[in-house]
């Protein structure tokens, strides 16, 4: 194993200390619950974890504030929203090196979330005076009817560990402008980036006379998001995970007759066509399935390439990865940081194993890289390539493992592309414009993204985003995702004076 250095844990935790200070948050009180970095693996700071009661106290302070936040206007509700994306853009630096120390991303992308987190803010604070309805013609005289929306309620967002602040500021900055108040319960791995998030957020809502409280931060396992699951108060779950979560979460929340938004797993693939432009493609596929040790929902896990090109094209691709940095990514020139723990290092190589049972070839990685200390896991981005699409190939293991499948019939490519229960992420390299039109038509992609010569990771905040199938259905971010915050009624006015009824009914 080659070697990868990384400073002390205690140097870690000093410096997540001072982060959270400049950040102005103030040091959780110790107890059971570690804040862990995947960068050496050890603590660097302990949480107690919300109690029930504190949990029920915290969806009744939201509750009691939506009261007032739903009937204040929707542009004065932006001014919250603004004032974070200001907050955040000054300490844009001391939070992204804090998602660094918490889940292991390179600074670049650490800072890339964060200003994902100032997009959406403007996004919002814009989307605030575009909260349309429609209005429809009457086929009743002196009749006018439209259509009107309303703040939903109290919004539960239950965040996960790869993106642990730009998830959390999709929903947040859309729920807050529609007029809903917020309780995240982030993932229990990344509670520190939370912990300052939080401040800045009720810091922003204090400095322009906004009630706080119309934002709350509990803290702990499932347990505890379980709670914002039944609680009936809570109108909408916002939850981002694994399938097995969302089969939890979805029925019963359904059984409160609540609403569910979800972004669960994504096996997302790439289609590389003869007529591709190699060199485009590779990097395109580099990114993608490496980027963020694999960690990322978007992330490349199946490369279907054709036969004419597949041979070079994994030649380019084994070549960029061995020249991939692999270590600390507090490092210059790092561009693979650490899995998240073992529980990940253990899943990778089990997917190896169980791949190269099936009859596939490990072309490169999937090595553990040794660093000081034997809590962390630094692995080298594996690529397989799979003489079909085996059951392993159909899951998502969340690690940087591409496998490559080979086809000669674009419509078996396009089978082998949706051959999987996941419908988040998708790509297609080719120069040919009737099989990049094909990939996005309705016999195309069945993915929520479909892109053409692009990898399928690194979303823009205009755009709607998730996915289809065991993906969940849901939409956050962009577009028209806000109408998932609020609520829709339809409006008859008859401005007449007469009463004439739908449909030409006479009555009495």
């Amino acid at each position: 194993m080659t070697a990868v250095t990384a400073p002390p844990t205690d140097e870690l935790r000093a410096r997540a200390e001072h982060l959270l200070r400049a950040l102005g948050a103030a040091l959780p009180e110790p107890g059971p619950l570690p804040a862990r970095t995947p960068i050496t693996g050890g603590e660097l700071a302990s949480l107690r974890p919300s109690t029930d009661a504190e949990v029920d106290a915290a969806i009744g302070k939201a509750a009691t504030a939506f009261r007032d936040w739903r009937t204040v206007p929707a542009p004065r509700r932006a001014a919250v929203v603004r004032r974070l994306g200001q907050l955040l853009t000054e300490h844009l630096d001391e939070l992204g090196e804090l998602v660094t120390l918490e889940a292991g991303k390179i600074g670049a992308e650490a800072r890339g979330e964060v200003q994902e987190m100032i997009d959406i803010c403007e996004f919002a604070v814009g989307l605030s005076r575009q909260l349309y309805g429609l209005t429809m013609a009457s086929e009743r005289p002196g009749h006018r009817l439209m259509e009107t929306w309303h703040p939903l309620g109290v919004v539960g967002v239950l965040s996960a560990f790869n993106f642990p602040v730009a998830v959390w500021s999709w929903n947040t900055a859309i729920a807050l402008v529609c007029g809903d108040t917020v309780v995240w319960k982030p993932s229990e791995t990344t509670p520190l980036t939370a912990l300052a998030c939080h401040t800045l957020l009720r810091r922003a809502a204090t400095e322009v006379g906004a009630d706080p409280e119309i934002h709350q931060l509990v803290q702990g396992a499932a347990d505890v998001g379980a709670q914002l699951v039944d609680d009936e108060r809570v109108a909408l779950v916002s939850a981002t995970g694994s399938i097995r979560m969302g089969r939890t979460v979805a029925p019963r929340v359904a059984a409160r007759f609540g609403r569910c938004l979800l972004e669960l797993g994504g096996n997302n693939a790439a289609i590389v066509s003869s007529s591709a432009d190699l060199e485009l493609a590779t990097r395109g596929v580099v990114f993608a399935a490496a980027g963020t040790a694999g960690q990322r929902c978007t992330t490349l896990r199946r490369l279907i390439a054709h036969a004419d090109i597949v041979g070079p094209l994994v030649e380019r691709i084994e070549k960029a990865y061995r020249q991939l940095r692999v270590g600390n990514p507090l490092d210059d020139g790092v561009l693979v940081g650490p899995l998240i723990n073992e529980r990940a290092f253990t899943a990778m190589q089990e997917a190896i194993s169980r791949a190269v049972a099936d009859g596939g070839e490990l072309v490169c990685g999937g090595e553990r890289v040794e660093v000081a200390g034997d809590d962390s896991y630094y692995v080298r981005p594996a690529i397989v390539r799979m003489p079909a699409q085996t059951e392993v190939v159909r899951e998502e293991t969340f690690a940087p493992i591409l496998y490559v499948l080979t086809y000669h019939d674009f419509d078996a490519a396009i089978d082998l592309h949706n051959g999987v229960p996941q419908g988040l992420s998708s790509a297609i390299f080719t120069t040919d414009a009737r099989e990049a039109e094909r990939f996005l038509a309705a016999d195309g992609s069945d993915c929520g993204i479909a892109n053409v010569n692009i990898g399928t990771s690194g979303a823009e905040i205009g755009g709607a985003f998730g996915g289809e199938k065991q993906t969940g259905g849901g939409r956050e971010s962009g577009s028209d995702s806000w109408k998932a915050y609020m609520r829709r009624a339809t409006n008859t006015v008859n401005y007449s004076s007469e009463l004439p009824l739908a449909q030409g009914i006479q009555f009495g």
